[in-house]
């Protein structure tokens, strides 16, 4: 039994050499070199982008609070509707501050009556002191007791206008145009001025912010790079891809940069701009902005299939020679850029790197290779094939 199973271990090892050597074999019984697909390799520079993680945030806010205290007795706006900047939100019960415009406005006519009366005797005595038949100290008197009677009316005025504002705080308005919440308070309620809990939250999404955070190590990075330039003054265009895999139809562009980096995580929060017309994002949304870093330069662009991994880990690509024989190359690579790697280390300009045909590309193995050009490598099938 034992020997059974070790006889069909060494047939089925037997069949694996064979077929891993079939290239070399093909060729020894004189079978023409197999065709492949290859490219040929130029230098060139790629600009980099990286992948960040960011939230959504509107780009203006406004909480909903009462400045005068009172019961709610109606609201005016449509739940997760829009409004206006001035538009009535809420009204609270006005009797009270109505009646405190009315008492306001009969100090101001009491005031406005002294200050007449005021007036009359100051005219008088000034009559009187003109004739000598009064003295100075009694017009001096009338001359202050006028002064005090405008300044009550003054008084009495500020008390007025402070009563009306009272009043109006009744009609609780919209500070910014934008899309409202839920209500957090119902009719019939108790409302205090300055409470903590706002009454409804309005937010401006249109456009919006979304906020990433970057590592420290990669603005020095850039900084290096771009010596003298803010990051914030770069006209980068970012995309921005949403929670489904799907990409947004707007491009942001990068607005600020905090020019601090946080202690306990060591990244710099960067803020992206959107137009947001559809109102397709939403405050706290969760998503994935790609933003370019720096430009690689003098890097090739290796379709994606064309490159595999050893038992090591490290990126390998079949080279074809200048005699059609091939080659493994191990390469260094540095980031992706649409569907190819960026390799900076382990090509030369002229290469031919095997992109279709791999399976038939054994290291040792003579090949004809047939040129794919560039434009149809995206386009171009799976490199195993």
């Amino acid at each position: 039994m034992i020997l059974r199973h070790i006889r069909l271990h060494m047939i089925v090892l037997a069949l694996t050499l064979m077929a891993s050597g079939l290239p070399a074999v093909a060729q020894q019984q004189g079978l023409p070199p197999a065709a492949v697909t290859v490219m040929t390799m130029q230098p060139q520079d790629v600009p980099l982008t990286t992948t960040l993680p960011g939230r959504v945030l509107a780009s203006a806010q406004a909480e909903v609070r009462p400045q005068v205290a009172g019961i709610i007795t109606d609201r005016k706006f449509d739940e997760g509707g829009r409004v206006e900047e001035g538009d009535v939100l809420y009204t609270i019960d006005a009797a009270t501050y109505e009646a405190a415009v009315a008492q306001a406005n009969a100090a101001v006519a009491q005031a406005n009556a002294q200050l007449k009366s005021a007036q009359k005797e100051e005219a008088r005595l000034q009559e009187l002191q003109s004739r000598n038949v009064a003295s100075e100290q009694a017009l001096d008197g009338a001359v202050a007791a006028r002064d005090i009677a405008a300044a009550a009316v003054q008084a009495a005025k500020a008390q007025l206008q402070t009563a009306q504002i009272q009043l109006d705080r009744t009609r609780i308005r919209a500070r910014l145009s934008g899309e409202i919440g839920r209500s957090l308070t119902s009719r019939g309620a108790l409302v205090t001025a300055s409470q903590a809990e706002p009454l409804a939250v309005i937010r401006k999404i249109d456009p919006v912010y979304v906020d990433v955070t970057q590592s420290a190590a990669d603005i020095i990075a850039w900084r290096r790079d771009n010596i003298g330039t803010r990051l914030e003054d770069v006209p980068a265009e970012v995309t921005l891809k949403l929670a489904d895999g799907s990409v947004f139809d707007q491009i942001g562009t990068l607005t600020a940069a905090e020019p601090d980096v946080n202690e306990q995580t060591g990244v710099v929060v960067l803020r992206m701009q959107f137009a947001n017309p559809d109102k397709l994002l939403l405050p706290g949304m969760y998503v994935q902005v790609e933003i370019a870093t720096t430009t690689a330069k003098g890097v090739y662009l290796v379709p994606q299939p064309a490159i595999s991994r050893d038992r090591r880990g490290q990126p390998t690509a079949m080279i074809v020679g200048p005699d059609n024989v091939v080659e493994m190359r191990q390469l260094s690579i540095i980031g992706d850029h649409e569907n190819d790697w960026v390799v900076n280390g382990g090509l030369n300009p002229g290469d031919r790197v095997v992109v279709v045909g791999l399976q038939k590309a054994a290291p040792g193995a003579t090949v004809t290779p047939q040129e794919q050009s560039p434009v149809n490598a995206a386009s171009a099938p799976a490199a195993n094939e």
